[in-house]
């Protein structure tokens, strides 16, 4: 099962519902994601499994990033040893700041999109023009409802610039935050389906011009922290009324100087989960036209 938001056939809007593999079935007086995970969970999990609105064959529909409305999108920061020893790699000034929160008791968290930024599956995402180093980013990403229960999981891609981070870690923002910059989906797989979320496997496969350039292999076991532990850091001291998305970190990194090009196509598919496919373009005009 997965919980989908798409664009309706029969009237064009925006719908949210449930596919089964071979049809959808919408969620009647439900018409946004985060209307859905205003629900607590155990509400949230009987509203999917009587899912009676139209259905539609599951092929005919156009699926959407599954975040609307006041959702954001977060992430986690230095929760693999990979991304530990990237991040310090590739500072120039500061690479004892992420062997510290490595193994610090609070874990770093940073905002990444407003729901309306979001890229979806068969989407496009940016590299900025004026960095010379950009990478895909692939997680598993927590769905969190407005109780900050953790009742899905989700692909996405924190898209960054490994120049400007690693210029100094104050510009993490610029590196992380800009349009095209976040890629999530292609759907949401419900937490009760899915056993044990610290033995997924995640795949990363960059190709360019129909050829394989780079591509490689992980899994969720070597998570450095827990999910709900990264969910109750989020849910501290903030409030997110239609849920949100958490990026809980990556353990695939390219090694330098490997870098993003215009035209370059991610794939990330997380078992269990779903596969996340986007085009890559370069620069603000690009992603805007």
């Amino acid at each position: 099962m997965q919980i989908v938001r798409f664009t309706s056939p029969l009237t064009g809007a925006d719908a949210v519902g449930i596919d089964d593999g071979e049809q959808v079935v919408e969620l009647s007086g439900i018409t946004t994601v985060g209307e859905l995970l205003r629900l607590p969970s155990a509400e949230l999990r009987e509203r999917c499994a009587a899912a009676d609105g139209p259905g539609h064959p599951s092929g005919a529909v156009r699926r959407l990033a599954p975040v609307d409305g006041l959702m954001e999108v977060w992430a986690a920061g230095v929760t693999y040893r990979r991304s530990r020893e990237a991040r310090v790699i590739e500072s120039e000034r500061a690479a004892d700041v992420y062997e510290l929160v490595y193994d610090a008791e609070r874990p770093e968290l940073f905002f990444k999109s407003v729901a309306w930024k979001v890229t979806g599956d068969g989407g496009r995402i940016s590299v900025r023009a004026d960095s010379e180093i950009d990478v895909p980013e692939p997680e598993l990403g927590l769905v969190l409802n407005a109780h900050g229960e953790i009742v899905g999981y989700t692909v996405v891609d924190d898209v960054s610039s490994r120049t400007i981070e690693g210029v100094n870690p104050l510009y993490l923002p610029q590196a992380k935050i800009y349009l095209g910059a976040c890629a999530v989906g292609p759907a949401i797989r419900p937490a009760w389906e899915v056993a044990d979320p610290y033995a997924l496997d995640i795949a990363l496969t960059i190709t360019r011009a129909g050829e394989t350039v780079w591509d490689g292999k992980a899994s969720t076991s070597g998570l450095h922290r827990r999910l709900d532990e990264l969910a109750g850091y989020l849910f501290r001291a903030d409030v997110f009324p239609d849920g949100a998305i958490l990026a809980t970190g990556t353990s695939l990194v390219p090694d330098l100087p490997f870098t993003l090009r215009d035209g370059d196509t991610v794939t990330i598919t997380i078992a269990e989960v779903g596969t996340l496919t986007t085009t890559v373009v370069m620069g603000l005009e690009a992603m805007r036209s």
